[in-house]
């Protein structure tokens, strides 16, 4: 899941940037579905315990955990030191750059496990912040298979070796007031954003809102370039910016917030008076736990798709810790605490059986029909294309 992002200027030609066609491939056969399948294929193989580093010896001391503001609790914390006897301490970031500023600023110290969006671990590979993850220490059986095997084309893997540890996956798309704007699947589009009955009462986010109007104009033949061809080139990317900031610059009346992290999301629908939204699955998920009329759909064009996980920082100093932390997560009762919380699909099998009742029906609610099979995998983001991106973002908010 990623925010506003500092731009990068420099862009070094190394093994580390993938191809986009390689990327969409994996993609492609990456859904829930295929989640699911796997999950039933191997129910059972992780739910055993107490947790071993190496054999016959237990864990202890400490690991310290960076990850996204929300998603880990206290729960989780206390679970994971009682089933380890390894204390853990959290520190909390908002966006994807937060983090990658943080490592380079270190030389990848301070943490021994970063939560980063598997699009953008190609950026951590080429400044040196993490380091190939032994995968013989890694309990494989307890992540979905196919997280495992779909990360690999979509930035988990770098120069033939994984750095990435699936965690858990979920989407950009449409939050909505049910009572003041009411969309249904099959019809709710990008474009509802923009419809005059929504002026002055919408939330979005700068550079992920423009990859919205992005679809929503190649669906209507109005884009240049396929958006997927802007991720491969300069000239392809700026010709598209081009159209969207158009689109986006003359709409942008319409926008009532900006939101760049979680709480703003959430705060422009609880006390800014916004009715609809381009929003994560966990902003929608937290306001209908209060009680709140808004819910969360797929658009025709497909909802935005990013997997996360974790990574291990190139100068970790609890690494026996770190994998201690991953295998733990591998297991149906964190993989359901990490998603009751969240509201975010864990990748642990069979995490799905702990759910409660308001997170299965919101994962209904969310993606019926072919929504699944029409998910918008996010491709890697090379630091060329965030530079662009986050020129035509600032020319956005700027208008």
């Amino acid at each position: 899941m990623s925010k506003i992002e500092n731009a990068q200027t420099d862009r070094v030609q190394t093994e580390t940037q993938r191809s986009s066609a390689e990327t969409q491939r994996a993609a492609k056969s990456f859904t829930r579905r295929l989640l699911l399948q796997s999950a039933a294929a191997a129910a059972g193989v992780a739910s055993v315990g107490p947790f071993v580093l190496r054999e016959g010896r237990a864990a202890s001391g400490s690991v310290k955990i960076f990850s996204w503001a929300g998603y880990i609790s206290p729960d989780m914390l206390a679970d994971f030191e009682k089933k380890t006897g390894v204390k853990a301490t959290l520190t909390e970031y908002g966006t994807n750059d937060e983090l990658l500023n943080q490592l380079k600023a270190t030389g990848g110290a301070g943490f021994d496990i970063i939560h980063p969006t598997v699009d953008r671990v190609p950026n951590y590979v080429e400044f040196e912040l993490v380091q190939p993850i032994d995968e013989s220490k890694v309990k494989w059986d307890g992540c979905l298979k196919s997280s495992v095997e779909g990360s690999a084309g979509m930035g988990g893997v770098v120069g033939g070796k994984r750095y990435f540890a699936p965690a858990d996956w979920g989407t950009e798309a449409l939050a909505y007031d049910m009572k003041k704007a009411p969309l249904a699947y099959g019809t709710a589009s990008y474009g509802d954003l923009w419809a005059p009955a929504n002026a002055g009462k919408v939330t979005v986010r700068g550079h992920s809102s423009l990859i919205g109007i992005a679809l929503w104009l190649e669906s209507q033949g109005k884009l240049p370039h396929p958006v997927r061809d802007q991720f491969k080139d300069e000239a392809k990317a700026r010709a598209n910016f081009d159209a969207i900031l158009k689109v986006a610059a003359a709409n942008k009346k319409s926008v009532a917030q900006f939101w760049t992290n979680e709480n703003e999301a959430q705060g422009a629908f609880r006390t800014n008076g916004c009715v609809i939204g381009q929003t994560w699955d966990s902003s929608a998920v937290a306001l209908r736990k209060e009680g709140l009329p808004i819910r969360f759909v797929a658009p025709k064009e497909g909802a935005l798709a990013w997997m996360e996980g974790f990574a291990i920082p190139k100068k970790a100093e609890n690494l026996e810790n770190a994998y201690a932390w991953i295998n733990w997560f591998y297991t149906p009762q964190a993989g359901a605490l990490y998603t009751n919380h969240s509201g975010i699909s864990s990748t642990a099998v069979g995490a799905e059986a702990h759910l409660s009742d308001l997170n299965k029906q919101f994962f209904a609610d969310a993606y019926p029909g072919d929504a699944l099979q029409k998910l918008w995998w996010w491709p890697i983001q090379e630091a060329w294309y965030v530079s662009i991106r986050n020129e035509y973002q600032d020319r956005f908010l700027a208008a």
